[in-house]
């Protein structure tokens, strides 16, 4: 019998130790972006995403990932503090497809309280 109260007061223990334990919280300027209109002549654009440590553990981004080719995201891979800001850097390279309206995500994988979430872009390439 006394084994078994050691054992639940242990896991009650662990338990209160691991919620006591801060978490990091990721939060967006903003999660989408526009690029509007351009030409295929400038085929390449680029835009960054910025993000702010809101929780109080450090943040770390897993790993980013986008829908196609065409789009490439660049993040750190340095642990992010509580309070500082960081970013994720996004190419689309339109060179090669066909003009028109595209619309891209990117899926970023952290160690928050969302741990996934998703970013997009979208824009209009002109001929």
């Amino acid at each position: 019998m006394k084994k078994i109260v050691f054992c639940l007061m242990m896991l009650l223990g662990s338990f209160a130790w691991a919620q006591a334990q801060g978490k990091a919280e990721i939060k967006f300027e903003k999660t989408s972006h526009n690029f509007g209109t351009f030409s295929e002549d400038q085929s390449v654009v680029k835009y960054v995403f910025k993000f702010t440590n809101v929780g109080d553990a450090p943040l770390v981004i897993h790993q980013a990932v986008a829908s196609c080719g065409c789009t490439v995201p660049e993040y750190t891979t340095e642990p992010v503090l509580p309070g500082k800001s960081g970013e994720i850097k996004v190419t689309y390279n339109g060179k090669g497809r066909y003009p028109g309206h595209f619309k891209k995500s990117i899926t970023i994988l952290t160690n928050s309280t969302t741990e996934t979430l998703r970013l997009t872009i979208e824009g209009e390439m002109t001929k």
